[in-house]
């Protein structure tokens, strides 16, 4: 049944009398105001189950608060929970470029690192001072007088026997050598060159007699001096590890628990005391004065890399990575430059994202991660090896083959969230077999949720929230009243409630500037009305230049007067962050032929799939109210006049259906009426998207050109509940200058675009001929009695 609809149908408004906020109100949390029962439930279960895989894709559109509500309820959920241990990464010993990891409970790897880092330092202040103590300095004396006391008794006993064969020894630049002695004295060169050569090769014969023993005897020196260097070292440790074995000794005792450790400090006391020169070097010539990162250069091998530090946290950690690059994500080495060169070592092991979440939880953006292609690759092998290993992107493809470190991996226990919109997700799942592996979980958030009691107070929460957050003025009754009716407009539903709290907010924040500039204490519902159409007023210059296009002449749509075979469509243009409707002018003609329903945008390439399928639906309409009797000889041809940049959509289908019934009626359509709505092929109307933004565009043309008490728009019932429009439009209905009526089926808008009936076949299955109906049953029975009786039609039934 036709109707016209009442002010109090055209937007919901809400009792202001029910709503408060103070800012001594109780607020909740962000994540029990969202309204996303759903999706908060998926997302509990995911964080719950420890199963792998079970990770989490959090989808939802912009704006509708999905990171923030999962920052809260993560950050809320995690606080309660066990802090994760702490992980550094020490030298390894054996193989300085595998270095090793050391897990620890959480906070002690701070302790450990500064125990270590005193540990080093008394170490290099103690040593020295153990070595140049007086007690070490008798030690070392009589450890060497020992030995040089055995070396001097080898050195007479060869002397004895070479004094027996006349012969000494004599040390040289070359070695020791045996030489004559004459008249107790060593024969010189010269008079060794003088003898004859019987008493040269006598001397010759004793020398290497004494040969053999000369060879003992270095043999025994050699021995000598490895002993002399083993005592003296063996020396040293013992006063080394007296000096560094109670600090030691305290650190065995303290990490007790930790058999790595325990390990660990085993390896650097044996480093430590094959390296003592390291720490004291006597008789050493000053060096010149060098940086200080140069002289810590040696030491850096006992130093501790806190790689993983929980000491602070109070629960596991939330780590949000806005920016997933492989290295943001994954860690990196770092490199720097030593006398020329790139050089690195454990310390510099640098943690990313995915080792600070370690035990916790890790929230990423989909659009930014996929960006990183690297990073994708990256966390899904981590999740699936349950390993996090810090190496370079490069190394990984195999782009670099230069030696480098290769840390140890540390287990990954962490619950992954990726937040992004639905298309990603459905991309991911689609075209990546590991995807749905790894991320079991979909928690999917609303756009809009129910118009109720308890989420009307929600909305209320997150208002006082955001003011006092963010130290704004907080919202009298009236205003709060407006945001609500604000969010139904955003949801373009009466029912509903939109989720969008990041467009919400702005205009909040928006209202906040405006009742400063006031000088008022809170914000009114007009500063809210305000803060609204200045939103809309910075975007809307395209509209009114379309308007004023319309107003010139430039753009032709009546808004007054009567046309046949022609109507005011209604569409909806998107600027990206602006909408608005565009009222466009149809027109239909028609003729014999049996070219059917021809769309001339979908000849001219600019209609879409949507659309001509819209325009073919007709085809079958007409074919079954009107061609049950007689061939439907009939070409008609529908266009959008003055349009350039393409159709789709079928909102415009049972417009076009009116024009084409007015053109076949020869039965004028009111030009004061806008129609939007897609019909199928039964007559039924359909309900269409954006259905305020085309009321309030035709509105606005009607406006310019002067509102004369009847201009209307006719939209499918359907769309009743989904009006939400502006206030200015409410008192025009309420006044009776503008109207809007709804319909059921293509009938009821027929009679109220041309004010004649439709019609209704009678028993003997005619319609009325005072009916729209029935004159286009008359009109497409003469064409068709035309097209029979045609030259052309006669010619081929005689040739048939």
């Amino acid at each position: 049944m036709t109707k016209e609809l009442s002010p109090d149908m055209v937007r919901r408004t809400f009792d202001k009398n029910k709503l408060k906020c103070k800012s001594s109100q109780d607020v909740s949390p962000l994540e029990d105001i969202v309204g996303q029962d759903r999706a908060l439930k998926a997302l509990k279960f995911g964080l719950e189950i420890k199963e792998k895989g079970f990770n989490i894709f959090v989808a939802g559109f912009p704006g509708t608060g999905k990171m923030t509500a999962v920052k809260s309820f993560l950050d809320k959920l995690a606080e309660d929970q066990a802090v994760p241990p702490d992980w550094c990464y020490v030298n390894n010993f054996q193989e300085p470029y595998e270095p090793k990891v050391i897990k620890l409970k959480a906070g002690q790897g701070r302790v450990f690192h500064k125990d270590m880092t005193n540990f080093l330092n008394e170490t290099k202040i103690n040593l020295p001072k153990a070595f140049e103590s007086e007690d070490f300095a008798i030690k070392r004396e009589s450890t060497i007088q020992k030995i040089e006391a055995e070396r001097n008794k080898i050195f007479s006993e060869l002397n004895r026997k070479a004094e027996k064969e006349g012969l000494i020894v004599q040390s040289t630049p070359m070695g020791f050598i045996f030489v004559p002695v004459v008249s107790g004295r060593p024969m010189t060169e010269e008079e060794f060159i003088a003898l004859n050569p019987e008493m040269k090769e006598d001397i010759q014969k004793r020398r290497d007699k004494l040969n053999s023993e000369l060879r003992l005897v270095f043999r025994q020196l050699k021995e000598l001096d490895t002993k002399t260097f083993e005592e003296i070292k063996e020396l040293n440790k013992e006063v080394a590890l007296f000096t560094m074995g109670h600090l030691l000794e305290d650190l065995n005792k303290k990490y007790s628990e930790y058999p790595e450790i325990i390990s660990y400090l085993k390896e650097v006391q044996e480093d430590i005391l094959e390296n003592i020169p390291l720490f004291y070097k006597p008789n050493v010539p000053q060096a010149p004065v060098q940086a200080p990162w140069a002289e810590e250069l040696p030491f850096r091998k006992y130093m501790i890399n806190l790689f993983t530090d929980n000491f602070n946290l109070s629960g596991r950690p939330v780590v949000v990575e806005l920016n997933p690059t492989y290295q943001n994500l994954f860690g990196r080495i770092e490199k720097e430059a030593q006398f020329g060169m790139l050089t690195t070592d454990f310390t510099m092991i640098r943690g990313g994202s995915i080792h600070k979440a370690n035990g916790g939880y890790l929230v990423i953006p989909a659009e930014e991660l996929v960006k990183n292609l690297f990073s994708y690759d990256g966390l899904k092998r981590a999740l699936s090896s349950e390993e996090a290993i810090v190496e370079e992107a490069g190394e990984r493809l195999g782009f670099i083959t230069t030696k480098g470190l290769r840390p140890a991996p540390i287990p990954l226990n962490t619950k992954v969230v990726i937040v992004g919109n639905p298309m990603i997700y459905q991309s991911l799942f689609s075209l990546d077999p590991e995807f749905k592996e790894l991320f079991k979980v979909k928690a999917e958030f609303d756009i809009n949720m129910d118009f109720n009691d308890d989420n009307v107070k929600n909305y209320v929460s997150f208002i006082c929230s955001l003011c006092s957050k963010e130290e704004l003025l907080h919202l009298d009754s009236s205003a709060i009243a407006k945001v609500i009716e604000f969010g139904a407009r955003l949801a373009d539903d009466q029912e509903k409630l939109s989720t969008k709290f990041a467009d919400i907010a702005d205009v909040i924040r928006e209202a906040n500037f405006y009742a400063k500039q006031d000088k008022n204490n809170v914000i009114k519902d007009l500063h809210i009305v305000k803060a609204v159409e200045e939103k809309n007023y910075r975007s809307n210059l395209i509209q009114e230049r379309m308007n004023e296009m319309v107003t010139r002449g430039f753009y032709l749509i009546d808004t007054e007067g009567e046309a046949v075979g022609q109507i005011n469509g209604l569409a909806v243009l998107s600027m990206g962050d602006y909408a608005f409707g565009r009222p466009s002018r149809v027109t239909a003609t028609v003729n014999i032929g049996r070219g059917g329903i021809i769309d001339i945008e979908r000849e001219a390439k600019m209609g879409g799939n949507i659309h001509s399928k819209g325009v073919m639906i007709l085809g079958g309409y007409l074919a079954e109210n009107f061609a049950q009797d007689k061939p439907l000889n009939l070409t008609a041809r529908l266009v959008f006049e003055q349009n350039y940049e393409g159709v789709d959509g079928d909102s415009a289908s049972s417009t076009e259906l009116y024009a084409i019934l007015s053109a076949l009626s020869e039965v004028p359509i009111k030009q004061y009426f806008a129609v939007t709505g897609s019909v199928n092929q039964k007559g039924e109307v359909q309900a269409i998207g954006g259905v305020n933004y085309k009321i309030e565009g035709f509105y606005e043309i009607c406006k310019a050109k002067g509102l004369n008490g009847k201009q209307s728009v006719l939209i499918p019932r359907s769309n009743i509940q989904n009006l939400m429009l502006k206030e200015e439009i409410v008192e025009a209905v309420k006044e009776g200058k503008f109207h809007i009526y709804s319909v059921d089926n293509i009938k009821e808008g027929i009679e109220i675009l041309t004010g004649i009936k439709a019609g209704e076949k009678g028993p003997n299955g005619k319609y009325p001929e005072d009916s729209i109906y029935g004159m286009v049953d008359k009109r497409l029975r003469t064409m068709a009695e035309k097209m029979e009786n045609s030259p052309d039609e006669k010619e081929k039934k005689n040739n048939h």
